[in-house]
């Protein structure tokens, strides 16, 4: 247990009782061969007295000097905290007879002071009390999530404040100015209580013998109360200001909330106080603080005591709700904006990972995507939005839509970060992200890349060699007035190209360019476990790559795009340039009627001859340029016709008497897939049949 607890030296607000042994400082009783009689009886640590300390022994009254007399009724030794969250002793100011270092008054060392043995001596002074709530409010304060204010309640109160506590939370609790629905139910979320060792004849204890956990208490209560309107419990809970258990209203409220064994737990007296906890604006729980029967009954200044204890768990309870709804939604926005799958173009593999910061880090706005272009091209694209709120995934979802109609209509990858530069400008003036957008051409193993001040990407080699890619960082998207410079590198078969944002490879514990040299170093030894012939596979790949994080690597979000270069043979593609004249669709039909042979799929002479005549035949129509026809063979057939007319064809239902309008119906039709997409040239019509 932390040694700044409270409950490391617990302390008793109570009249003195005869007949009682002391404990140590965490509940556990300390026996006495002066008092056999009684050497079973429990108790919490009594306070020291002027003048009985015995010679030699100085230690047992180093903290005189900083109390109070109190009451002139005999007690024992306690010892002096250890940590300024402890309350500090509170000697008498007369000595009993009998105390000193002979045979009546032995001493029993403890590994935190020199304790006597007697009766418990009060401690009434306001102070003593408000330095217990100050320490217990801190306490409470440490928790961040929900389970943590409320375990924190529990150890700042048991054994020092009371011997066994019961917290029941509201279910579901309410969110900020939430209006809950339906009558409400009270869960009990934790309980905790000081282990025994002996019966008791009567109280909560009684159900309890040798029993070293609070599981019995647990089982003597009920999980689920429902409140009902206008009955005892509602009525108490509305009052908000704690009660003694023995009160009128508190007798009928508490069977209500426990069950019918509430008399089983609720020791007899004012041995019981039921705080109701009320955050900003309505009740969501109550607390049950118990004491033993052998202890002596809580007094009226407990009941201030106890309200200070619920009033700070309550907000405590309520900020940490606030904060795991808001946590929730910005992580849900963030997932919902990914995409939750992604495309398998031609000639390349992907693959993706997204791992959110550390639970006490807010939510970031790094983002990837796969945009799949005209010409079996793929756009790959990672960035991060700068901050981490809400806010930050809300813009990442903004450029991210952005990025995909810019790469739509199929623009250089410098002039689409110009344009998400002038996004985030719209946005606002302090809207800023780091983006990389690259292109990659299976046809001609070519990627152009744009950096707009992101970590540059690392390629690894098919022989085990990874490189950083050497790519002009340039200016973060958002501060405007600035150029992107595109570079156009070549994209190996077998090699793989990884995109990434700045969590992976920059902690508190390291700076950006250690984080990618290590990067490196980590897909080099990975590529050697598989050989110089054989690339690693994509996901494993992945998934070592994220084993380099360490234990301070989790400050930031993390975006992670993989993707292995495939690429398509110079053997299966077949290009050509078409005249935009009548008789370029005959040509069309015998030029793809030549290629299938040479491919052996003459099987498909048919379907695609009409397929590319339809297509070409619209496109001389309107074209006043040469127009493009392009067949790929990968494990489908794609066509490809481009012309310079940027209108898009749409399907439409022909009508019996019109001549034209079928073309595309008959692509449909036929087609496995088709489309058309918009370039800055023109546009391009494809479509695809299954191979064999």
């Amino acid at each position: 247990m932390d040694s700044t607890g409270v409950t490391e030296q617990p302390t008793s607000f109570e009249r003195p009782q005869a007949g009682a042994d002391p404990v140590d400082g965490r509940g556990a009783m300390l026996r006495s061969p002066a008092s056999p009689a009684t050497s079973r009886a429990a108790g919490l640590p009594a306070q020291s007295r002027t003048g009985e300390t015995p010679a030699g022994n100085p230690a047992a009254s180093s903290g005189a000097e900083h109390a109070q007399p109190a009451a002139t009724d005999p007690g024992t030794h306690r010892p002096r905290p250890a940590a300024a969250d402890h309350i500090p002793a509170q000697p008498s100011d007369q000595d009993p007879p009998g105390n000193g270092p002979g045979p009546a008054g032995q001493e029993r060392r403890t590994g935190q002071g020199v304790l006597t043995p007697g009766r418990p001596t009060p401690m009434r002074r306001d102070g003593d009390r408000l330095r217990f709530v100050g320490a217990a409010t801190r306490r409470i304060a440490r928790g961040i999530d929900l389970d943590e204010i409320v375990m924190g309640l529990c150890r700042a109160t048991v054994p020092t404040f009371s011997d066994a506590i019961l917290v029941y939370l509201r279910d579901p609790l309410p969110v900020g100015d939430e209006r809950p629905t339906g009558p409400m139910v009270l869960r009990l979320r934790r309980t905790d209580r000081i282990p025994e060792e002996r019966d008791t004849e009567s109280g909560f204890l009684s159900a309890l013998a040798a029993e070293a956990s609070e599981s019995a208490l647990t089982e003597l209560t009920v999980e689920l109360s429902e409140v009902r309107p206008g009955g005892a419990l509602a009525e108490v809970l509305r009052g908000v200001r704690p009660v003694f258990a023995d009160a009128p209203a508190a007798r009928a409220a508490l069977p209500e909330l426990l069950g019918p064994d509430a008399d089983a737990v609720i020791p007899c007296g004012q041995r019981a106080i039921l705080a109701p906890l009320r955050g900003r604006r309505r009740v969501i729980g109550a607390a049950v603080f118990l004491r033993r029967p052998e202890r002596l009954a809580f007094e009226a200044d407990d009941l201030l005591v106890a309200a200070q204890l619920a009033t700070h768990s309550a907000l405590g309870i309520d900020k940490a709700v606030l904060y795991g709804r808001e946590a929730y939604i910005a992580d849900e926005l963030q997932r919902t904006m990914l995409p939750e799958t992604l495309p398998q173009p031609t000639g390349v593999r992907l693959a993706s990972r997204y791992l959110p910061a550390a639970e006490t880090a807010r939510v970031g706005g790094d983002w990837y995507d796969a945009i799949p272009l005209p010409g079996s091209r793929v756009a790959l694209v990672v960035g991060d939005v700068m901050g981490h709120s809400m806010t930050s995934a809300a813009i990442m979802g903004q450029l991210r839509t952005t990025a995909q109609t810019l790469a739509g209509l199929d623009l250089p990858p410098q002039e689409v970060l110009h344009h998400l530069d002038e996004q985030a400008q719209r946005l606002g003036t302090d809207r800023m992200a780091t983006c990389l957008y690259a292109v990659y051409d299976p046809v001609s193993h070519r990627i152009t890349v744009a950096n707009a001040g992101h970590p540059p990407p690392v390629l690894l080699h098919l022989g085990g060699r990874a490189e950083v890619l050497r790519v002009p960082a340039g200016a973060p998207i958002g501060v405007g007035g600035v150029d992107f410079e595109a570079v156009e590198l070549d994209a190996p078969a077998g090699g793989t190209l990884l995109l990434y944002t700045d969590g992976l490879v920059e902690s508190r514990l390291r700076d950006v360019w250690t984080g990618i040299e290590q990067l490196r170093e980590k897909l080099a030894a990975t590529a050697q476990l598989t050989g110089p012939d054989h690339p690693p596979p994509l996901e494993a790949l992945c998934d070592e790559v994220l084993d380099m994080l360490g234990p301070g690597d989790r400050d930031d979000d993390i975006a992670l795009l993989a993707a292995r270069f495939d690429g398509i043979a110079p053997s299966d593609v077949a290009y050509w340039y078409l005249d935009p004249e009548e008789m370029a669709p005959g040509k069309a039909r015998r030029l793809a009627r030549r290629a299938l042979a040479r491919w052996g799929l003459e099987e498909l002479t048919d379907s695609v001859e009409l397929l590319v005549s339809e297509v070409v035949t619209n496109a001389v129509r309107y074209a006043s340029r040469p127009i493009t026809l392009r067949l790929l063979r990968t494990d489908v057939l794609r066509c490809e016709v481009g012309d310079d007319v940027p209108q898009l064809p749409r399907l439409r239902q022909a009508r019996a008497t019109d001549e034209g309008g079928r073309g595309l119906y008959l692509v449909n039709r036929l087609a496995r897939r088709w489309g058309a997409t918009r370039l800055s040239t023109g546009k391009v019509v494809w479509f695809e049949l299954n191979g064999t």
